[in-house]
């Protein structure tokens, strides 16, 4: 019975190890061609402006916000929000993840159907996960939880397994939105000539880096998912 608790931690491992080395990819990739500055001295705030002109796209904002690397795209809003270190900089790497967050604009735009699904799925899982833990203390509470029989006990095992299932489809379906958006910005790069060959391979490498957060994600919802189905195997059997 130790045997299987253990293993149940230890399956969470590869995805723990490849989420630390993919943050540590994103960040030494950015770090490096921050400081590498584009031919044409454009901001990548400057650069978005073009891109809205020439889409017509001018109904979107471009905001600054805090933080560091906490770029996105508000769809409620219609904002492309940008971290200080990339609203003002003409770096290669601002410049890529300003087109990456425009990317995700030209998705809603076109009614993408990827960027659809995943838009239907967000408040979905939103509301499951805040539903599991209440679910959790009650089971606690009463005594209940895995190792209890009982309907409080079912109705844990079953909220868990939708809950990580669910976090599985998010995730799977986010793959092919953020793949799809760099894409696009790498795209974007080429044809507007902003960029030199070298430097989109840069800005591909810092994209890519980001991906790889993605995938990371992915693989650590489907082992916790896989957890959970120890969990309620072991249960299963002792009943």
């Amino acid at each position: 019975m130790y045997f299987q608790y253990y293993l149940m931690g230890i399956i969470l491992l590869p995805g723990l190890l490849l989420a630390t080395f993919a943050q540590f990819k994103v960040k030494s990739t950015y770090s490096k061609y921050r400081n590498i500055y584009s031919s044409c001295g454009l901001t990548a705030c400057d650069f978005i402006k073009r891109l809205m002109s020439a889409t017509d796209t001018n109904y979107l904002q471009i905001r600054c916000i805090n933080g560091h690397l906490t770029d996105h795209y508000n769809p409620s809003k219609e904002e492309i929000c940008l971290s200080q270190d990339v609203y003002s900089s003409s770096s290669v790497a601002a410049l890529g993840i300003a087109c990456h967050e425009f990317g995700h604009a030209l998705q809603k735009k076109e009614k993408y159907l990827p960027y659809q699904i995943r838009r239907i799925l967000v408040p979905i899982t939103n509301f499951a996960s805040t539903l599991l833990w209440p679910l959790v203390v009650i089971g606690l509470i009463f005594n209940f939880g895995v190792e209890a029989g009982g309907i409080t006990g079912d109705i844990f095992l079953w909220s868990g397994i939708i809950v990580f299932g669910l976090s599985v489809l998010f995730n799977l379906a986010t793959l092919p939105v953020e793949f799809n958006a760099s894409r696009r910005a790498v795209k974007i790069l080429k044809a507007s000539g902003t960029l030199t060959e070298d430097e989109i391979d840069g800005t591909k490498k810092v994209l890519t880096a980001a991906a790889l957060t993605y995938v990371a994600a992915l693989v650590v919802s489907i082992l916790n998912l896989l957890r959970f189905l120890l969990v309620v195997l072991a249960r299963t059997r002792r009943d």
